[in-house]
């Protein structure tokens, strides 16, 4: 990692002589971390902006670690977006590194009111970084996203406000979509068990009661205990489905399906749910809205 941090201030220092304003008739190089922020500025930026994401379909954010390939995306950067509370851990000593008159690093995450976050001892931040699963705070990433990119690029803040509007009433949309959805499962039902804690965000604002195998985050690894005690809790709550996660190894959910039901209680996997990354390009499910779409029913379908 020193390695490559001392790459990218080399490369940083060479570069650095670069107009602050860009010529007319140039786009706007954006990099992104995750799917879902890419996804945002996919939206918004449109045609006219160059964008570039790091971290594609069932990429684990908490374990990514940036190759020498990436370096060339972040140098010739404008705006760099990510989430912040360090979710990306291994690339924020990177991003601290980067800010200059002509490299603009944004942490999303980090312009919410830390309040409203839920409280977290695994990561630095100590917050839960998985703030895309409130659909609050994902219209406030898509309004900071199109306050930073009118500012660096003047001549087209109309058409990005324009496209902020249309993809802020698809959000409006999806909410009431979900809502109308998950009132359809009953209340003692809405026990989802998954791989790691990703969903407390989702469960705090639709009422479930949410249990991640590895915790908060997926660097800490299920032990036998572990896996034990969360089939003790299954079997006791009577719980029907346990879900695997696209970006973490499926093995830990299949062990504790297997204790479970060596202990003679069915339980089934109820499919597969997109957490820490989008699906794949050009599928519903790797779009934000159709994620979380497929999310729900997902979980509503197995559990009832």
């Amino acid at each position: 990692m020193k390695q490559l941090i001392t790459t990218i201030l080399i490369a940083l220092f060479f570069f650095g002589c670069k107009n602050e304003t860009k010529p007319d008739n140039e786009k706007l190089n954006i990099v992104t971390t995750t799917s879902m922020i890419t996804d945002i500025v996919k939206n918004i930026g449109g045609d006219y902006v160059n964008l570039q994401g790091l971290m594609g379909s069932g990429v684990d954010p908490h374990l990514y670690k940036a190759s020498e390939g990436d370096v060339s995306k972040l140098v010739n950067a404008d705006v760099i977006f990510y989430n912040g509370l360090h979710l990306e851990g291994k690339l924020v000593e990177v991003f601290e590194k980067m800010g200059s008159k002509t490299k603009t690093p944004i942490a999303l995450g980090e312009s919410l009111d830390k309040n409203t976050l839920i409280g977290s001892d695994y990561f630095a931040s100590n917050y839960d970084p998985h703030v895309w699963f409130n659909i609050e705070y994902f219209k406030l990433f898509t309004k900071k996203v199109t306050a930073v990119l009118s500012e660096k690029d003047k001549k087209n803040a109309i058409n990005y406000i324009k496209n902020e509007k249309k993809y802020l009433a698809q959000l409006e949309t999806l909410q009431t979509e979900i809502k109308s959805t998950i009132e359809t499962l009953p209340a003692e039902k809405r026990i989802l068990v998954t791989a790691h804690d990703a969903f407390n965000y989702f469960g705090k604002n639709y009422g479930f009661e949410v249990v991640g195998l590895q915790g908060l985050s997926t660097a800490t690894e299920a032990g036998v205990k572990d896996v034990q005690k969360l089939a003790a809790f299954i079997i006791e709550r009577r719980v029907k489905a346990i879900f695997v996660e696209s970006s973490v190894p499926k093995r830990t959910i299949e062990a504790l399906e297997a204790a479970v039901k060596s202990k003679g209680h069915d339980v089934v996997i109820g499919g597969t749910l997109f957490s820490d990354a989008l699906g794949n390009a050009g599928t519903t499910e790797g779009t934000y809205v159709g994620m979380f779409r497929y999310n729900v029913n997902t979980i509503v379908n197995a559990l009832k």
